[in-house]
Formats: C-alpha cells, structure tokens, sequence
C-alpha cells in the first residue's frame, strides 16, 4: 500500500505560520542543539537532552513539538503522558539508541541481577523501562557517583561515554553495553591530529560519545551544553575545534561570533574524500516544511503503553532529582 500525503498548499511565510500553529495549539518547540540551524531558530528551547528533559516536564503548552530523534519525544512523553507529543520526521532514529534491542537489553539484565542498570537517555522507552536510572551526557558522572562505590553497575548503550564515566569516576565495577553513536565514534584521530598541528593555538572540544583515543586530544570533554559553555567562557576571537555533531556550532556562533570554529574531520572514504558521517542523518530528517505540518496535522505523534510509560518514569524521575 502506498500512503499519500494529503495535498497541502505550502504557506508562502513558512515561519508565520508556524507560530500561527502554535498559539492555536497552545504548543511549545523543543529542538537540539544538532537540528537545523532554521529550526535551531524557531524553537522556544534549544538545549542538550537533560535540559530538553526537564522543559518537557515542566511545560504548560498542551502540544510537545520534538525537534529532534525518537528517543527524545518518548522521553518528553513519558515525563507528560497527557500531552500530545509530536516528532516532524517519525523516522528520525539514533543509531545509538538501536544498537541496544529491548529483548537482548533486558536478558542481559536478567542475566546481571546484581547490577544497578544505568542507561544512556539515548535509548528507547522499553530500555528505559528495565533500568534503575537514566543519565545524560551532562550528569552520567553525578548519577554514577551517587551510587555507592561497592554497587557493581551495567551501563548502557554507549560503550565510550561508560568508558569516560568509568574514567572520571574510578568505577572499575562497571559493566558496559557494547553499543556506539555512528557519528562520534568515526572521527579520524590522524586527521584531528593534523587539524590541530594546524591550529596550535585551537581549544580542542570534545564529545564523551568519541572514543578515548579521540577524547585524548581535548581540552574540554563533554556534553553539546559543557561545550557550548566552554565557547561562552573562552577567549572571544579564539579557535575551536569542534569534535562533535556539527549542528551546535550555530549557537557556537552566536556566543561568540570573533571565534573560528573548525569541524573536526571524519574517516575517509574508499575513494579518498572525508565522508559526512559527522553530520547525523536522523537530526536533520527534520525541516522547516515537516514542523509546520505536523503542527498542522497534529501527526505523526508519540503513543506509548501506560506501562512502559509508568515503568521507563523511575529512572528518568530518578536522574533529574540527581542532576
């Protein structure tokens, strides 16, 4: 069967008539820091995941639109199940998210009853579901410390942003999942190198998604917020190399329009050209176009079992009592 979109004529001013949505919906845009620059610009709020989090638990607006990936609009739907949820591009995934099945995530939960579950919020709700907390980039190493040190822990999906945490914390007793973000975990650390004998003066930030032996060449590692701060906090007309989804450099921009951003290099093809695997294909599923019609068809929403959305609340309540 074929699905035909209903023909819809294209508002001349795209952006006026997404605010006009709003308002009729009473409706709130919540987009990543990886999206779009354009939409970047007509969100309400542009944050990491713990501060898009928290805005979907604390929002009046009766409609939720997700500028961003899957996970993210079920996590803004288990924190307001009563609200409608919208995703412009139901097909906006993460890689990092798939790599942990929720049938083999939770035998290998059941099969490590004495693990305390910390799980990546890049994950899906029935992953969520299983684990005792949830965390972010932003406050892994926080949730993770508040466990007590003799608790052995099984943290999942993101093999390097464990390993970070299993760095910064001194948790040996640290069990990881084997999964891994497509775009962090392929930048070249050859090319980086010759970025930064380039650039010698350059301030290196780097996401905990890349592996250590690219994390190893930061001067700051962290979440797109701990990053965007370290743009804020640096010098104005300085240089940066940015190891991480490129979209944040828009608001990189904006903090600090002197600054030279420089987008750290990717693997290199067969053919010899450096791929555009740093740029995440799901993040940029969405556009200016799919917003204004899912605002105007009130589709494609998130719907989600009362019981996963009872179960997969804990841990998420739990992280954003933490931090």
């Amino acid at each position: 069967m074929v699905l035909l979109r209903p023909t819809v004529s294209r508002p001349t001013h795209l952006a006026q008539a997404i605010e006009d949505l709003k308002r009729q919906h009473n409706a709130v845009i919540l987009a990543h820091y990886y999206q779009l620059p354009e939409i970047q610009d007509m969100a309400d709020y542009i944050g990491d995941s713990l501060q898009l989090a928290r805005q979907a638990a604390e929002t009046d607006a009766d409609t939720i639109v997700f500028c961003g990936v899957h996970f993210m609009a079920e996590t803004a739907k288990i924190l307001s199940p009563h609200k409608t949820v919208l995703l412009p591009d139901l097909e906006a995934g993460c890689s990092l998210a798939t790599s942990a099945p929720a049938a083999e995530f939770r035998a290998f939960v059941e099969a490590h009853p004495d693990h305390t579950v910390v799980t990546y919020v890049n994950s899906t709700a029935a992953v969520k579901a299983v684990s005792d907390y949830c965390v972010t980039s932003s406050n892994a190493v926080q949730v993770v410390n508040s466990i007590p040190p003799e608790q052995p822990i099984l943290f999942a999906p993101d093999q390097y942003l464990g390993d970070w945490v299993r760095e910064q914390t001194g948790r040996e007793n640290m069990l990881l999942w084997q999964g891994s973000c497509e775009v962090h975990e392929v930048f070249s650390e050859q090319r980086l190198m010759d970025l930064i004998a380039e650039h010698r003066q350059a301030q290196v930030l780097v996401h905990p998604e890349c592996p250590r032996h690219i994390r190893q060449h930061a001067h700051v590692v962290g979440s797109t917020k701990a990053l965007l701060d370290a743009v804020r906090q640096g010098d104005p007309h300085g240089t940066f190399i940015v190891v991480t989804e490129p979209g944040i450099i828009h608001q990189m921009r904006q903090a600090a329009p002197q600054a030279t951003f420089l987008e750290a290099p990717g693997i290199r093809s067969q053919a010899g050209s450096c791929t555009s695997c740093n740029e995440c294909p799901h993040m940029k599923r969405n556009t200016l176009e799919k917003l204004w019609l899912c605002l105007e068809h009130q589709k494609p929403a998130i719907h989600l079992a009362p019981e996963v959305v009872e179960r997969a609340r804990l841990p998420i309540e739990r992280m954003l009592s933490i931090g």
